[in-house]
């Protein structure tokens, strides 16, 4: 009789299986999607396998092992780089992770921290802008006002809606704000500071391996600075409405490891009267984000 032990995946069968699926998510991404020339002399169909240990930031010779299902041990940051670089959703990335036999640092899942009756409270401190963020800077929630304070939030993957990402990578988050430089060294700053109590967690070295391919990042993380956070007024060029003057407030939802609720005050009328605008740009209907997110 065959038993549940005999018709398991040998380690053999599990390790081709991830190199097929790795290779046909390569072969079903041109070049354009991820930003890179095409050249004259492409006979590979979709990626080259260099593109994506370039783009996930791993070895050429590593990435090629892994596709020729070689026995080699593969980290849960390793993959989630994969993922994002072969542009997989969330079902893809799934299947990902349960073929290496790995935990995902971002599971699909949902978040106990946005309640609806905080999605409640969003949507009635319109037309002052407001998100839920983690500690890690994702952007769990938010609504209509905030929803083109910075950039066009819902126009965003979920993966991406992250501060500390969007401030080095979406320039219409960097055109709007004010003091670029002083703001992204803060920032960086900041998440330093509060990283230190996380420094074992998957998803925190997930995002941190991502940021640090950046080189604007790595410069100013290579510094070593660390603050708090704190309240302080934001200067923001809106396309839409011109200038704003807001005074940056986090009320804590827990521990301030944890979860906040951020709201932009108007510091004058006319940034009051430039926001009632704004809300007429964000269009009707409710814009939360896609609160399917992991809080620690």
């Amino acid at each position: 009789m065959r038993t549940s032990v005999d018709s398991a995946p040998t380690p053999d069968t599990r390790r081709q299986e991830l190199a097929d699926f790795l290779r046909s998510r390569r072969e079903r991404i041109t070049p354009e999607q991820v930003g890179l020339a095409r050249g004259r002399r492409r006979r590979t169909p979709g990626l080259r396998r260099e593109e994506v240990a370039q783009l996930s930031a791993v070895g050429v010779t590593w990435y090629t092992w892994l596709e020729q299902a070689r026995d080699i041990q593969v980290s849960a940051q390793v993959l989630d780089s994969l993922a994002r670089a072969l542009l997989m959703d969330q079902s893809e990335r799934a299947h990902l992770f349960a073929l290496a036999g790995a935990t995902d640092p971002a599971p699909e899942e949902p978040c106990p921290t946005v309640t609806p009756a905080l999605r409640s409270m969003l949507d009635r401190l319109d037309p002052f802008p407001a998100c839920v963020q983690n500690a890690r800077y994702d952007i769990l929630a938010y609504n209509r006002a905030f929803s083109r304070l910075l950039c066009d939030m819902d126009g965003l993957p979920r993966q991406d809606r992250n501060c500390m990402w969007l401030a080095f990578t979406n320039d219409q988050w960097r055109a709007a704000t004010g003091d670029l430089e002083e703001a992204t060294r803060d920032m960086v700053a900041k998440f330093r500071a509060s990283m230190a109590e996380h420094l074992a967690e998957p998803a925190w070295k997930a995002l941190l391996t991502r940021l640090k391919t950046l080189p604007e990042f790595r410069a100013l993380w290579d510094r070593f600075e660390v603050v708090g956070v704190s309240d302080k007024t934001k200067h923001i060029d809106n396309p839409h409405v011109g200038h704003l003057k807001l005074l940056n407030t986090s009320l804590w939802l827990a521990p301030q490891s944890g979860a906040r609720l951020v709201t932009y005050v108007p510091e004058d009328d006319e940034t009051r009267a430039r926001l009632e605008t704004l809300m007429l740009v964000s269009g009707p209907g409710r814009a939360t984000a896609d609160t399917r997110q992991t809080v620690p």
